[in-house]
């Protein structure tokens, strides 16, 4: 028996930066939306406007809660900042929130954690990449699983989930339907088939991102665009939500 004939339907989050992202990920097919900012340096918190719009779509988003680009190590002021933005994200009427903090030495911080899902009482929790970069994902998971996240967001400790496979599966193992891991980095119609097969996930997260057709050069001149920027693309989004339904 393969892992996925013991699964229910997989579910696939996109990650948009932009109210076109959010409408490409909806008409593309995503079941729930991870709602950031400036996704070119991994997602930041998005603004309450997009948090509002998206909160009125209809369609499932969880907002990232992430104060600024770089670490995850957060001091008392990151952590007030992060309080207040999970604040109005409940009061947007958005379901859940995306979270993650880290020591220097690449550990969860489970006290900075714990402060940041006191404040999230009653909100969907998703434990971002951060435990990517720590030094025991099996510790870390168990972390996540006392703390009362709902899920987290693996590459499986590696660039890609893809290369990232076989600790993605045993995550899953370990989780025994305490926590559900999602897959993601790198995940597209192409793999993502076959990477659900091999790990067992639930659910799988992409940007389904597309460089767009024509930049300005003087919007990169200007600093205005970011070299390797990308666009939400729905059909991109429905290649993937594709493959994922032809498992069953």
């Amino acid at each position: 028996m393969t892992r996925t004939e013991v699964l229910e339907r997989v579910r696939l989050e996109v990650c948009v930066d932009s109210p076109a992202g959010v409408a490409a990920a909806i008409r593309g097919g995503a079941d729930r939306l991870e709602l950031c900012a400036a996704l070119v340096v991994g997602g930041l918190t998005p603004s309450r406007g997009l948090m509002a719009l998206a909160a009125a779509s209809g369609r499932p988003a969880y907002a990232m809660i992430r104060p600024r680009p770089g670490d995850f190590v957060y001091g008392p002021a990151d952590l007030d900042v992060m309080g207040d933005d999970i604040d109005t994200a409940r009061a947007l009427g958005l379901p859940g929130v995306v979270l993650g903090a880290s020591l220097p030495s690449g550990e969860l911080d489970a006290a900075a954690l714990a402060i940041l899902v006191d404040r999230a009482d009653g909100l969907g929790l998703t434990l971002h990449r951060a435990i990517d970069l720590t030094p025991d994902p099996i510790e870390a998971l168990d972390i996540a699983i006392e703390l009362g996240f709902e899920r987290v967001l693996t590459s499986g400790g590696a660039r890609t989930a893809v290369e990232g496979a076989e600790t993605i599966a045993e995550l899953v193992d370990h989780a025994r339907g305490r926590i559900s891991i999602m897959a993601g980095s790198g995940v597209n119609g192409d793999n993502a088939v076959d990477l659900i097969r091999q790990t067992g996930v639930s659910e799988v997260h992409a940007s389904c991102g597309m460089a767009p057709a024509v930049v300005d050069p003087h919007l990169l001149h200007f600093g205005f665009v970011q070299p390797g920027a990308r666009e939400t693309d729905a059909a991109t989004v429905m290649w993937l939500a594709a493959a994922i339904r032809d498992i069953y």
